[in-house]
């Protein structure tokens, strides 16, 4: 039984990848700001939930210990400065700052869900900080997977207002327009947590349900 760290395991696409490996019986952790998520279901009984600020490694890393794998699913879509949420540091720094701390522990895999596109409406700055998270973290003594999904949607998706979560499930549902999107169609959330759960348990798979780039250490 593998043993998963889920960061940002409360959010969005991390209660999905938590929900997977519990229920094919794996150890499963979970590191985000906001801790537990909100949800009753069985299967959050059986992750062990952990709020900590990302930046202050020292107040997680302990968390690393016996982990086989570590899926790196935090992100934003719109900035407060004031409060230090910018896309350079959530985006970006996060990613790079847990892929360093998961090598240092002697991690095996490490698996960024990165974006193929930016949001409607939102800065370059935010596709430009996943791209350098990407190249920074490329090197790490680890086998290093990065997806790139189009925009997710899917039940509860807190990012997007009602309307465009229902217009991405049609122009996904529409086979022609969304194989003419290509890397950029919609994708629902369980085939993105799906495919990152998979490549934590095997970065060499071939992932045919979701555009990746993947990016093999070690």
């Amino acid at each position: 039984m593998d043993t998963l760290l889920v960061v940002g395991g409360s959010g969005f696409i991390g209660r999905a990848i938590c929900r997977f490996a519990v229920r094919e019986g794996h150890d499963v952790r979970s590191v985000s700001r906001g801790g537990r998520p909100e949800t009753d279901a069985p299967w959050a009984d059986e992750v062990s939930w952990t709020s900590a600020d990302l930046f202050r490694p020292d107040a997680w890393r302990g968390r690393l210990d016996g982990v086989d794998a570590v899926v790196h699913s935090v992100g934003v879509i719109s900035e407060s400065v004031t409060a230090g949420v910018t896309f350079e540091r959530v985006n970006g720094d996060s990613a790079i700052i847990t892929a360093l701390e998961a090598e240092r522990a002697g991690v095996d895999t490490f698996v960024f869900c990165s974006s193929s596109v930016k949001p409607p409406g939102v800065r370059n700055a935010y596709l430009t900080a996943k791209r350098r998270a990407e190249t920074a973290i490329a090197d790490l003594d680890l086998d290093n997977v990065t997806i790139r999904p189009g925009p997710v949607y899917g039940p509860d998706q807190p990012h997007f207002p009602t309307a465009v979560n229902t217009l991405l499930r049609f122009v996904a549902s529409v086979d022609p327009l969304a194989e003419r999107l290509g890397e950029s169609r919609p994708l629902h959330v369980d085939t993105v947590a799906r495919a990152a759960y998979r490549a934590a348990l095997d970065p060499g798979e071939s992932l045919l349900d979701v555009n990746d780039v993947r990016t093999l250490g070690r």
